[in-house]
């Protein structure tokens, strides 16, 4: 091709890319602009991965625009920049890419758009409203289309709390709107660094996410104009105060949790196990009756029919806290197996940029992500294509960093006017085979707080939830004891006699496989039979009694007083027969309880019976 030619050409080419460009920025301008966007071409293709040659400036991180011929736009990120070109993975399918398409950068990384009306929606990880896809597109989803994460006409009730001359930094509340029933702080942007004095606010009123709410300059005399919406970048960790360590128990309804293994609001927890043990009906149990403001359910690489069940139920199950639907204060990032896998990155990390978001207003948020192994599997297929050096089973080197990161993110925030919110995350991990010393299960458990293992043999004997308690642990239970130490004196210890117990019993349950039970002890197996009444009693709960799927922490308090006498109880029996007539007895008599409201004329009865049948040490007839 004569060089005019090919000059002309690129010149097109520049002149299209720059077009790309310019109605994009128009949509959406940046909020801290890059000083020159820059603009390329394809040079390469690997699956999603693009090599990019390009003119002007540019950033790791940055998203860019691929234009296909058909019209088009795919999205992508800049991972990696070698001299005047670039590594990018696009977010969709790229069939139809080919050598010379042009390609555009934003000059703004990869960002979550925050403000009033997150609650209740349904985004993919690029944050993408699927309803709204929906309606425009029907149940296909085409590539290269993106609408905005909140609705640009929806009018909200705004109340001003600033005025005129007032000094203001990141994080400072502007107004509030009301999102359901809570109180949406409109806070001054988390990118705008430094000190901005207030020239303009507009009075109470309503209005959309797109009105300028506020007019400040900074302390070099540059005018900024703020509105109900800001933008942040996922990557980076969303925090503004002083991070403080957890002291309030997350109380989850599950008696083996709160009691056993608790979890503190603000920390972490993973809960690892092989396909079918019940990882994801646990999250569902967590995002149900957790006793946080809001919920944050991230569906990274999980079958689709995982997150319609979620869908189906939660606009009709009552949060047993707010008496309110759980649809009111819930946010679903919906990345499914079905979706491009380059996108389960970033959907792990818009889920926790808007927890994050949300602790900055003082309120508790769970994060859930289902499966985190999943996010890990498309790290692993992106570094191979990158022909990075391997670390084991092929995940990248950077591995456990990533995946620290991740859960660092979590923690308590106290913020300067006293209020204090929370990220607490919890991570289900899915190993292959049930094998929990693969690498994202070995790296997982060195950062959490609290490993809740599932087990397959618990699961197959319908043992629910199917968390053992004999591999489980947590770093929570001194401040968890703290907490309830002045509701029931000695919890402390009493949750370690019963883990000791639990251990003991296993112990003599092994024994007796060999040796079988006439040749054990009789306090062997006394010891043997307190620890499988207080599995199955206690430990273990019916998911499909109205009274026993939720068990508030008042109640647990009352049925683990009635086990701490059970375990410390000195028993005389005969005969092995006799231990084990007593047990079944004993045991029929507490699983009852159960299924009884705490505040019923019969479970006050009922518990007399059982604590008559414990003093006495022997089975007798109750009326």
């Amino acid at each position: 091709m004569p060089k005019e030619e090919e000059g002309k050409k690129r010149e097109e080419e520049a002149e299209q890319s720059a077009a790309h460009l310019h109605a994009y920025t128009h949509k959406h301008p940046p909020s801290k602009p890059h000083p020159t966007k820059a603009y390329g071409h394809v040079v390469k293709a690997f699956g999603n991965l693009l090599q990019v040659r390009f003119e002007g400036l540019l950033r790791q991180g940055e998203v860019a625009f691929v234009h296909l011929k058909e019209g088009a736009d795919l999205k992508a990120e800049v991972i990696e920049i070698l001299g005047n070109e670039a590594k990018i993975q696009v977010f969709e399918e790229t069939r139809g890419v080919s050598l010379g398409l042009p390609v555009t950068f934003s000059g703004r990384l990869l960002e979550a758009e925050l403000g009033p009306g997150l609650l209740t929606s349904i985004y993919d990880g690029l944050q993408n409203p699927l309803e709204q896809l929906a309606v425009k597109t029907g149940f296909f989803l085409p590539r290269g289309l993106y609408v905005n994460a909140l609705d640009q006409d929806k009018k909200w009730n705004y109340e001003v709390k600033c005025s005129v001359g007032d000094k203001v930094k990141r994080g400072d509340t502007l107004g509030t709107v009301l999102e359901g029933r809570f109180t949406h702080r409109i806070m001054v942007p988390f990118s705008a660094y430094g000190k901005y004095t207030l020239t303009a606010v507009v009075p109470s009123g309503v209005y959309t996410v797109e009105t300028v709410i506020a007019k400040a300059v900074d302390e070099k005399g540059v005018e900024h104009a703020f509105t109900m919406k800001q933008r942040w970048p996922i990557k980076s960790s969303l925090f503004q105060g002083e991070r403080v360590k957890p002291e309030k128990l997350l109380e989850t309804g599950l008696r083996i949790i709160d009691t056993q293994f608790p979890i503190m609001k603000g920390g972490t927890f993973c809960s690892p196990g092989p396909f079918g043990a019940g990882k994801t009906v646990l999250q569902h149990h967590l995002s149900k009756y957790s006793s946080v403001d809001i919920v944050v359910l991230v569906a990274c690489g999980e079958r689709a029919g995982e997150v319609v069940e979620v869908l189906r139920e939660f606009p009709h199950l009552i949060d047993p806290y707010t008496n309110e639907t759980l649809s009111t204060r819930t946010v679903i990032i919906c990345n499914t197996s079905s979706m491009p896998v380059a996108a389960r990155e970033s959907s792990i990390y818009m889920g926790v940029t808007i927890a994050e978001y949300y602790r900055q207003m003082g309120l508790d948020v769970l994060l859930l992500a289902d499966s985190t192994s999943r996010w890990a599997q498309a790290l692993r297929e992106i570094s191979g294509r990158l022909e990075e050096i391997p670390g084991e089973e092929a995940f990248p080197a950077y591995l456990a960093s990533r995946i620290a990161s991740f859960y660092e993110r979590s923690g308590v925030v106290l913020l300067p006017d006293g209020r204090k919110g929370s990220v607490t995350i919890g991570g289900a991990v899915s190993p292959a085979g049930g094998n929990f010393e693969e690498p994202v299960t070995q790296a997982t458990l060195s950062v959490v707080g609290a490993f809740l293992g599932l087990s397959r043999e618990r699961s197959d004997s319908r043992r629910y939830p199917a968390i053992d308690p004999l591999i489980s642990w947590t770093k929570y239970l001194s401040e968890a004891a703290r907490e309830l130490e002045s509701r029931e004196e000695g919890w402390g210890g009493m949750v370690a006699l019963a883990l000791k117990t639990l251990q003991e019993g296993d112990a003599i349950r092994k024994r007796m496989e060999v040796v079988g039970e006439e040749g054990t002890v009789i306090d062997d197996v006394v010891t043997f039979l307190k620890a499988e009444l207080y599995d199955f009693v206690y430990l273990q709960q019916n998911a499909f009694d109205a009274e026993d799927a939720y068990c508030p922490l008042n109640k647990q308090l009352e049925l683990f007083a009635l086990i701490k006498q059970v375990l410390e109880k000195k028993f005389h029996f005969q005969t092995h027969d006799e231990a084990r007539t007593f047990f079944l007895q004993l045991q029929n008599e507490m699983k009852n309880l159960n299924y009884m409201n705490l505040k019923s004329e019969g479970f006050n009865q009922a518990k007399e019976k059982i604590e008559q049948l414990i003093e006495e040490g022997r089975a007798v007839a109750l009326t």
